[in-house]
């Protein structure tokens, strides 16, 4: 028999919360600027220039059939680099951006109610070609990466953030999906929340998928100290908090 909790988590999953929100009042139907399609950057900070999607020459051509097939979470990892052009295609596939509209949406490789997007993708770089070691943020509209800071001991630092899960700390990047909710929030209120979680399955999914091309694994973590990720990639854990990241090393 279902408990208080049972329910209320299951109230969640239902689309009953877009009958008790009047979306005359949302900040969008105001008329209240959106917010950025993008967390905004200091320009004189370090970037790094990923390769364009049009630029690839590298990346194995996998048919749909065949990377959805072979898609598996997996938790072992040689010890090989991830070059940039792999984690150009990677960031492309999970939140490569395809058009803009104005400040209101952006459409991209993977789906988001509204076009809103509230993701920022941070990566916990541990061993990728060229690229020191440490947390950067991916910048999807520049296509470039901002360098957030140095981390010798990144990968470790990442597994003790995901409870110790040990693979995460083999990967060769761990990506982390940080939730700004005040960018769906503006169009939905709050009926924002499950289509945020539903936005972090699409995001997940493409990555996934995407590993198949360059002969990388992907595991998704969903158990992890909120505080202590947060603190790692230096957000507020109020307006802007992790809710989801996956490891990927080579096979």
């Amino acid at each position: 028999m279902a408990n208080f909790y049972t329910k209320q988590g299951r109230e969640f999953l239902k689309d009953i919360v877009r009958k008790q929100v009047d979306f005359s009042q949302t900040d969008q139907a105001r008329g209240e600027l959106p917010p950025p399609l993008e967390k905004p950057f200091d320009e004189a900070a370090k970037r790094v220039e990923l390769v364009k999607s049009r630029d690839f020459k590298n990346i194995e051509t996998v048919e749909l059939r065949v990377a959805i097939n072979r898609r598996r979470s997996r938790r072992n990892f040689s010890n090989k680099p991830l070059n940039l052009e792999e984690l150009s295609f990677l960031l492309w596939a999970a939140q490569g951006v395809q058009r803009v509209f104005g400040r209101a949406s952006t459409f991209r490789t993977v789906p988001s109610a509204g076009g809103r997007h509230a993701f920022e993708t941070y990566l916990c770089a541990a061993n990728i070609e060229g690229l020191e070691k440490g947390i950067y943020r991916y910048l999807p509209i520049e296509h470039e990466l901002l360098f957030v800071k140095p981390d010798d001991k990144i990968g470790l630092n990442a597994a003790h953030a995901a409870l110790n899960q040990d693979f995460v700390a083999q990967a060769a990047v761990t990506f982390v999906w940080a939730a700004i909710p005040y960018r769906m929030e503006w169009r939905y209120g709050a009926a924002s929340y499950k289509a945020i979680a539903i936005d972090a399955g699409h995001v997940c999914q493409n990555l996934y998928l995407a590993c198949e091309a360059v002969d990388a694994g992907c595991c998704a973590v969903a158990a992890y100290s909120q505080s202590a990720l947060d603190t790692l990639l230096g957000i507020d854990g109020e307006d802007e908090f992790a809710v989801y990241l996956a490891a990927v090393g080579k096979n």
